[in-house]
């Protein structure tokens, strides 16, 4: 009877570990999940299979339940949680930051921008490279008189929310006529799938600018601008500077909050944390309650022992004051009503 025990005892752990999970959504965090998820498989023998397809798509697949989690670089608003059908958890798993990439041959030293300068191209008003309002900010720089080619996300994206979140708090014009969201009514621009295509599209065409996440800008050996912060700092986008923007910031227990434009002195200020999104109950559908806890297990080990690879990929840890919370948003999960 022990072994038969053992036996039956073997068998649930191994149904257990040997899940498999999906996800979908954010593009700016992929590197450095596709990271997180080859490590944790070698640690746990799960195999997370996460689809780079932008946090708009990552959003609508949680709400359809055709997944496990969602990525998302902006949080749900309370409008869009609604729609729904139980309630959903968000938790942050990195801080990353958005920066102006262009192609511009000859210019060896990063550009200063300010927000209103980016504002100005994204709306069309500022159309060459050498136009008075850079040059200004870039003495001493020769700066090819090329026209702007501007390169924009063309799916729902939640680096475009971020993009567009820190812009309209630093040109009124912007946050009139163009404003928030994942998906805009753009002014100008080429649209392009994903951080890696707007990458693509800057890397090919001389005189492009496009906002993509620091890792792939970096990835493609794109030049980057430094961006004035709101002490009056050109800050210059690194993981030091844009874990300072979550500084100071009060975090609400839900852990949704906006992290743009920061007061800080030393933050880069076009950052943000990049989300996880799941039901707080997790008995739906065909679910089982060995899949409730590998997800549980998965989100845990990614804001703890997880947390070690977001530096060495160009994403900032999060600080003890949010990893906790984020773990009492995670041990807040149940099945079938009891606590996982």
């Amino acid at each position: 009877m022990k072994k038969t025990f053992l036996l039956g005892l073997a068998l649930v752990v191994t149904s257990a570990s040997a899940q498999s999970l999906t996800g979908a959504g954010a593009s700016f965090p992929f590197p450095l999940y596709s990271k997180m998820f080859a490590e944790y498989k070698k640690e746990s023998g799960v195999d997370v299979n996460y689809q780079s397809v932008g946090s708009g798509a990552g959003q609508k697949q949680i709400t359809e339940r055709t997944v496990d989690f969602a990525g998302s670089d902006n949080p749900m608003s309370d409008e869009s949680m609604k729609a729904a059908p139980a309630a959903l958890v968000h938790i942050p798993t990195a801080i990353g930051a958005v920066v102006p990439a262009y192609n511009l041959p000859g210019v060896t030293e990063p550009l200063k921008f300010t927000g209103k300068v980016l504002a100005d191209i994204y709306l069309g008003k500022i159309k060459t490279w050498n136009d008075k309002a850079i040059a200004a900010l870039n003495p001493g720089v020769t700066i090819p008189p090329l026209p702007i080619t501007v390169a924009r996300r063309s799916d729902g994206s939640g680096t475009t929310f971020v993009f567009a979140d820190y812009l309209s708090k630093v040109s009124t014009e912007w946050k009139s006529k163009v404003g928030v969201g994942n998906s805009l009514q753009w002014p100008v621009g080429t649209g392009a799938r994903g951080n890696d295509g707007v990458a693509g599209v800057v890397k090919s065409t001389p005189g492009a600018i496009g906002y993509v996440e620091l890792v792939y800008a970096k990835q493609n050996k794109l030049p980057f601008g430094s961006v004035q912060n709101r002490a009056g700092k050109f800050v210059l986008a690194d993981n030091g500077p844009a874990a300072q923007a979550a500084r100071g910031v009060v975090i609400p227990a839900d852990t949704r909050v906006s992290l743009t434009n920061s007061a800080n002195a030393d933050a880069y200020p076009i950052a943000s944390f990049t989300y996880l999104i799941f039901y707080k109950e997790q008995k739906y559908g065909n679910r089982t309650a060995a899949q409730a806890a590998a997800l549980k297990k998965m989100l845990t080990w990614m804001v703890t022992t997880g947390q070690q690879f977001n530096e060495p990929l160009d994403y900032a840890k999060l600080p003890d004051n949010v990893s906790s919370k984020a773990k009492a948003l995670i041990n807040s999960l149940t099945f079938d009503g009891k606590k996982i």
